[in-house]
């Protein structure tokens, strides 16, 4: 850790006796003190340092200590820098509420008394190093602030590569898997329906169409693995019929009645707002159908000239204020760091027993790409 810096002192006084003096007087670790003859010497010091204390001399010719004090209130970097005054008469008592005026925080008579003086200005330099010390913790704080926003920053756009990456996997292993894996069935329920046209064994003819009912199964299977991976309605028709795609599979695969409102055909969506929007409705669908214990849910897609707004709202059971943002609700976080990445937002209305409406609205960016 860097040492502390030393605490600057301004004495000012026209005499250079006094200014000696006062620098044996107050002389010491962790103390930098520096003199002017005159108030415009002082004030082109307080343009260079910051100062713990200004010892002020009350008479000097030209500008005096209280026009001195003024001129170094007005300025922003000494504006709240203490000012003891010096003065060697005790009739100036009289002009004490003028030093108080142009921000004195003391009055001292000449000649002071060294540990009176000491004491003061040990306290304003111990004030001066505690606020001193503050400042850098706050600077030390918003630099760590600083940090975790661009460590953040970084995750993000790194678990955004990380998905951009995913999804063009998912796709070429969708195409292979259905194009190579299916073609070889297809060839195969060929080749099995050829051999059973020439058999005559009824065993035999049992077998292949058995054999024929698996392969069928087998290639239904195939598509919906595919489906799954990367729905080629969606590369092909586009997110419209995506999600209307996919509210026609989960109504029949688990029996909740969808009902979908989607926007004239023909908005344009880009390809990476298309695949989110389509992987927050996927992950929206199988929440509802683990959770929500719904029998209903609507769907509303609307495409405004600047954005994309998505929401899915169920008759079911609702969420637990507790587990909308609780560390284990990966499903909702995978959803919201999904629209986050793209600059949008996700917001949930839920209440228990009365449903749930989940919000999504994403910028098109890409609108038309």
């Amino acid at each position: 850790m860097d040492a502390p810096a030393k605490a600057n002192i301004l004495l000012v006084d026209d005499e250079r006796r006094n200014l000696v003096a006062l620098r044996e007087l107050l002389a010491g670790p962790g103390r930098s003190l520096l003199l002017a003859g005159s108030g415009e010497e002082a004030l082109r010091l307080a343009l260079q340092h910051d100062f713990a204390v200004v010892l002020l001399d009350v008479r000097m010719p030209r500008i005096d200590g209280f026009e001195t004090a003024r001129l170094l209130r007005a300025r922003e970097r000494s504006r709240l820098t203490p000012v003891i005054f010096l003065t060697a008469a005790a009739d100036e008592f009289e002009s004490m509420f003028r030093g108080y005026e142009v921000g004195a925080v003391d009055y001292l008579v000449k000649p002071l008394v060294p540990e009176v003086l000491r004491s003061k200005v040990a306290v304003f330099v111990e004030l001066h190093a505690k606020s001193a010390a503050l400042a850098r913790e706050i600077a030390e704080r918003r630099g760590a602030e600083q940090r975790l926003v661009e460590s953040e920053q970084r995750l993000r756009a790194l678990a955004a590569h990380l998905v951009s990456v995913r999804e063009e996997e998912r796709a070429s292993i969708a195409r292979e898997i259905h194009d190579e894996l299916g073609q070889v069935l297809t060839g195969l329920k060929m080749d099995v329906t050829w051999l059973a046209a020439r058999l005559e064994a009824k065993p035999l003819l049992q077998k292949t169409a058995s054999m024929c009912e698996l392969i069928d199964a087998t290639i239904r299977a195939v598509r919906r693995i595919s489906a799954g991976l990367r729905p080629e309605v969606l590369d092909d028709m586009g997110l419209l019929a995506g999600i209307g795609w996919q509210a026609k599979e989960f109504q029949k695969r688990t029996g909740i009645r969808c009902r979908v409102k989607l926007p004239a055909e023909g908005a344009g969506f880009g390809s990476e707002l298309s695949i989110n929007a389509f992987r927050i409705f996927q992950e929206i669908l199988t929440n509802v159908a683990r959770h929500a214990k719904a029998t209903r849910v609507e769907v509303a897609l609307s495409a405004a000239p600047d954005r994309l707004v998505l929401e899915v709202a169920d008759n079911g059971v609702g969420i637990a204020t507790g587990k909308v943002n609780g560390k284990g609700s990966f499903g909702l976080l995978g959803m919201r760091e999904r629209a986050l990445r793209l600059g949008g937002e996700l917001s949930i209305d839920s209440a228990r027993r009365q449903g749930t409406r989940i919000t999504v609205s994403l910028p098109r960016g890409e609108a038309g790409a």
